[in-house]
């Protein structure tokens, strides 16, 4: 099955001839940027820690500015990087937006009565433990760790040096080891 896909995404346009096709007018290609994109803006955007309402309203709105705003991609082989930069500010925006929530499960869509729950309190405490990073350290270990990308683009993205991302994620999994390793307080 693997073999497949490897072959599906070998065959698949570029993000640079796809962005020359938009601009050229043709309508598949922009769909085809939506489909290409959608699904990792909105896992970011959940865990910049938007809720889902949230996080697909930033999502269309990253993909709508960057439609509109296409023909300023100075870099279209680097779309990628430019589209999460977008969606990273739609992100800043609304957390501030959002800080009135209440629970912090409730923002990752987590029920508490849920028949698997070991793995929900797991998720619950790295969401907490993702929730108590500083936004810095949470973006750049988010890029790094959930979306795959390298220091360079983590640095484009964020507007930050290289070494700077690189000590981002290495504080932020730091801190998620040490929030995760450490034993609970006996009651």
């Amino acid at each position: 099955m693997a073999a497949v896909e490897e072959a599906a995404a070998a065959r698949a346009p570029s993000d640079a001839a796809l962005v020359a096709r938009v601009v050229a007018g043709e309508r598949e290609s922009d769909a085809a940027l939506v489909r290409r994109y959608q699904t990792p803006l909105y896992r970011f955007a959940r865990g910049m820690g938007l809720d889902g309402d949230a996080a697909q309203d930033a999502v269309q709105d990253a993909l709508v500015t960057a439609y509109t705003r296409l023909r300023e991609c100075r870099e279209p082989d680097r779309f990628r990087v430019w589209l999460f930069r977008i969606l990273r500010n739609r992100c800043l925006d609304g957390r501030k937006a959002e800080r009135r929530r209440t629970a912090r499960g409730e923002a990752w869509g987590l029920a508490s009565g849920d028949a698997h729950a070991p793995a929900v309190e797991l998720r619950l405490t790295l969401a907490e433990a993702l929730g108590a990073l500083s936004a810095a350290m949470r973006e750049a270990f988010l890029l790094k760790h959930l979306e795959g990308y390298g220091y360079e683009e983590i640095a484009e993205i964020t507007g930050a040096g290289v070494s700077a991302a690189k000590m981002r994620v290495h504080r932020a999994r730091e801190a998620l080891r040490a929030a995760l390793l450490e034993p609970e307080p006996s009651t």
